[in-house]
């Protein structure tokens, strides 16, 4: 497939950097010669050094033969413009980037329908649902669901003192869930039943919904409930989490150090506090209660106070703290200081992005890892005879890839695999790759 991206931010490094792994011909088009050159050399892409919005600029790229178009700039008019210029050529999907949200709300006179465009994606919007999500289960780092919600894979961190340190993973077996992953210093162990769980280690299940809490206490994980919030940061992100947790009945306290823009979130949140000081004022916070607070999302405009924050936070006693950063190729490092939640609007931009385009008649769904090398990809088992009642352990199936969960529609079953559990046609599989897998575990079932 022949893929334009314009823009060569962190939405767009990253879009670039997975289609050109995955053997698509990538064409990488921004105003940045000097940042093209180094992305040249780093990537396995095509440079066009110009802007996006220029007809001339978008057929030296050749437009006329690209299937696929992503603009993904910083100017939300640069990749509206750009989309609605590829309009005029045989462009099979548009996807473009935006932060305004008179352009994505399904009320908008110019949403996607009426602007020709197959998705628009706000990174802002894209960030506030996942800290939504991720709230609603305290104990996760990581949360993704398939099967229309039935399967979730949960990441969770095993710390010190955990009674599970010292454990294999046949100990942890019971029929609740599939270990796919251990991650243990950067690096993704495909486990065994013999591999020992360490402190420290971040551990991947793919489990039923249903049996979430089972998993939890099998692996000595103390669940807590989150009711009381503290947003750092009453921006875009901050004023939207903030809503979305009214709604949820909890209790949000907002810390904005701007005053205008206090007043603002004074007079739109019904429920939440306001409060007009700066996230790294320890003493103004202590008296708030931020000691007590189950859960800090820190998603100011300054990476910096962000980090700052939520360790300040955590060190007076909170829970857990969500941390937004600009900058995805930290995130592996936040986990070492003690940030549970490390995550970046552009690269969960990026990621829903390529979840987009990577659905199809087979690919059901893809999810791909924050801070990680793996995706987990919810495929349909097609009628082929090679998938006709032979067990599992008796299929060349991938290496560096685990079946987590078979969910069999015809019956809405959810099925924890063994060797030598059958699959069939029709089943839906839920399957976690690591990096460079992926694209053979969809090879495998087409």
């Amino acid at each position: 497939m022949r893929i334009m991206v314009v823009g060569s931010g962190a939405v767009g490094y990253h879009l670039s950097q997975k289609f050109s792994a995955e053997g698509h011909e990538v064409i990488l088009v921004d105003t940045d010669q000097k940042k093209l050159r180094r992305l040249e050399r780093e990537l396995n892409v095509m440079p066009v050094c110009g802007s996006g919005a220029s007809a001339r600029v978008l057929e030296d790229a050749g437009i006329q033969t690209t299937d696929l178009f992503i603009a993904v700039t910083d100017s939300d008019e640069i990749n509206l413009l750009a989309c609605i210029i590829s309009k005029n050529y045989n462009v099979t999907k548009r996807i473009a980037r935006v932060r305004n949200e008179d352009f994505y709300s399904h009320s908008a006179s110019l949403n996607e329908k009426a602007l020709g465009i197959d998705l628009l994606i706000s990174p802002d919007q894209a960030l506030s649902e996942e800290i939504v999500r991720l709230s609603a289960l305290p104990d996760a780092f990581e949360a993704a669901e398939f099967a229309d919600g039935q399967v979730v894979l949960l990441g969770y961190t095993i710390q010190e003192g955990n009674t599970s340190v010292g454990k294999t993973l046949m100990d942890l077996k019971g029929g609740l869930g599939v270990v796919v992953a251990i991650i243990r210093d950067e690096k993704t162990i495909i486990p065994r039943g013999e591999d020992v769980i360490n402190s420290g280690d971040r551990i991947y299940f793919v489990v039923r919904k249903s049996d979430i809490a089972a998993i939890e206490k099998k692996i000595n994980i103390t669940s807590h409930v989150t009711k009381k919030v503290f947003i750092i940061g009453g921006g875009i992100i901050g004023y939207r989490v903030a809503k979305m947790m009214e709604k949820m009945k909890l209790e949000v306290k907002v810390v904005e150090a701007d005053q205008e823009r206090c007043k603002f979130l004074a007079e739109n949140l019904e429920r939440s506090v306001v409060l007009n000081c700066d996230g790294l004022e320890g003493h103004d916070l202590l008296d708030e209660g931020v000691d007590q607070a189950d859960l800090i999302v820190a998603v100011t405009e300054s990476d910096t106070t962000n980090i700052l924050s939520s360790l300040l936070a955590k060190h007076h006693g909170a829970k857990k703290c969500m941390t937004s950063i600009s900058r995805p190729d930290f995130i592996p490092l936040l986990g070492k200081l003690g940030i549970d939640v490390a995550m970046s609007p552009r690269l969960v931009a990026a990621n829903m992005i390529l979840k987009f385009v990577r659905g199809g008649d087979s690919v059901v769904s893809v999810s791909t890892l924050i801070g990680s090398d793996a995706e987990v990809v919810e495929i349909k088992v097609p009628d082929l005879e090679k998938f006709q009642k032979v067990p599992l352990m008796d299929l060349d199936f991938p290496k560096r890839a685990v079946l987590g969960a078979i969910v069999r529609k015809k019956k809405n079953k959810v099925i924890v695999p063994t060797g030598t559990t059958r699959i069939r046609p029709g089943d839906n599989l839920v399957i976690f790759a690591t990096k460079g897998c992926a694209r053979s575990v969809e090879t495998f079932f087409t």
